[in-house]
């Protein structure tokens, strides 16, 4: 059928668009993209939110998800017909017993870049390499994550192992880049008030872990600092979730109307109950480059949105409503409350996340409103934090 999507250069300023090369309908899906690299967050998964190494997609059962969210280890499902886990597929990495969830994702892993990062028998060693690399950056980016260091980690293991390292260095070289004040901010952003001697630190650390002649530049201050940015700044989050795949099959479900109703009434008493327990941390959570959707730029009143349907690193991008050939395709970096704030408060969120300023036709509307946020938004201003942005960017 051909791409219903392109990415074109549209300014200096703005960098690239993606846009429709036919028409869309509303609903439908415009493309799914492969990530070119991803990565589990590190609290995730030392919270035991078991996920692929691979592609994310989540290990546990839907019962075996709520049980540990809830806290509850007496909990039963019904319908666990309805759970799309198959743990007889699941398989080890037979040295460092990483797991995957098919043979598939452990052989893409290792031609693409375990070879590189398999601890091996290290792998509760907290004095090698890799793992005091780890460590370090949990310490400095607590959850809610945004980021992983070992993003960074698996595009450097990548062109260390490719036969061909400047078609890698080309895949990645694609992604936006930002100038070194730019790249400071987001630096500062992601580590904080210590940022310069924490950036310091992780790059001494990274070049113990990884260093490769052939990649020098990324080790140097300036280059480390520049692909942080463009993690900061590209990265896209991946929410995985066994437990919301049995929802959405359970919505699918025919049933009698009395069956359907407790149905429901149970899955929403589930989500209450873990709400308590877990708060919003109930998805496998990490993020991944994509190139097509790194194109996506963000409007407030968006056209398509993001997700991750199959329960993977797979991304999927839908149409909102109508697009037109030669349209431009918009996702928004905002969650719903966000957009719905004054175009000067989304505007504060948006500078200091991705660093422009929006030019949106809502926010031109907007453009002749006061720069002030009214009381109730004054109130709500400290609580758009990147756990919420964090939250929509990884909405399943």
């Amino acid at each position: 059928a051909g791409a219903a999507a392109e990415a074109r250069f549209i300014s200096s300023a703005k960098g690239k668009g993606l846009f429709a090369t036919r028409n869309i309908r509303k609903g439908e899906t415009v493309f799914v993209e492969r990530p070119v690299v991803s990565s589990q967050f590190l609290w995730n998964a030392l919270y035991n939110y078991r996920a692929c190494d691979h592609c994310l997609r989540a290990l546990e059962t839907a019962e075996e998800n709520a049980q540990r969210l809830l806290g509850k280890s007496s909990l039963v499902l019904p319908h666990p017909e309805q759970c799309s886990i198959r743990k007889d597929l699941h398989q080890q990495c037979p040295r460092c017993q990483v797991t995957y969830c098919s043979a598939e994702c452990r052989q893409a892993a290792l031609e693409q870049y375990h070879q590189v990062l398999c601890l091996g028998p290290s792998r509760d060693d907290p004095t090698h390499p890799l793992n005091k690399l780890q460590e370090a950056w949990r310490n400095m980016h607590y959850p809610p994550e945004t980021s992983s260091i070992m993003l960074m980690a698996r595009m450097v293991a990548t062109i260390k192992q490719a036969k061909d390292k400047e078609w890698w260095i080309k895949a990645f070289s694609q992604f936006c880049s930002k100038t070194a004040n730019e790249e400071e901010e987001i630096a500062h952003k992601l580590l904080g008030d210590k940022f310069k001697g924490q950036l310091e630190l992780l790059r001494l650390l990274f070049t113990e872990a990884l260093y490769d002649e052939s990649l020098s530049r990324w080790f140097t201050p300036e280059g480390f600092r520049s692909l942080f940015a463009l993690v900061g700044t590209n990265g896209q989050g991946i929410g995985t979730s066994s437990l919301s795949q049995w929802v959405h099959a359970c919505d699918a479900l025919d049933l009698p109307m009395l069956q359907r109703e407790e149905l429901d009434a149970f899955i929403d008493q589930l989500y209450k109950d873990i709400e308590k327990e877990s708060g919003e941390f109930l998805n496998c959570e990490g993020s991944g480059l994509y190139v097509l959707q790194s194109c996506c730029n963000h409007s407030c009143i968006p056209n398509a949105e993001t997700s991750f349907p199959e329960n993977n690193f797979l991304l999927h991008l839908t149409a909102l409503e109508d697009i037109e050939a030669g349209e431009e395709i918009c996702i928004s970096y905002l969650d719903c409350c966000q957009r719905e704030r004054s175009r000067h408060s989304r505007n504060k969120i948006l500078r200091e996340n991705y660093l422009f300023t929006c030019s949106c036709p809502k926010c031109l509307a907007q453009a002749d409103d006061a720069d002030v946020t009214s009381d109730e938004e004054e109130e709500g201003e400290g609580e758009t934090d990147d756990a919420e942005l964090e939250d929509e960017m990884t909405d399943v």
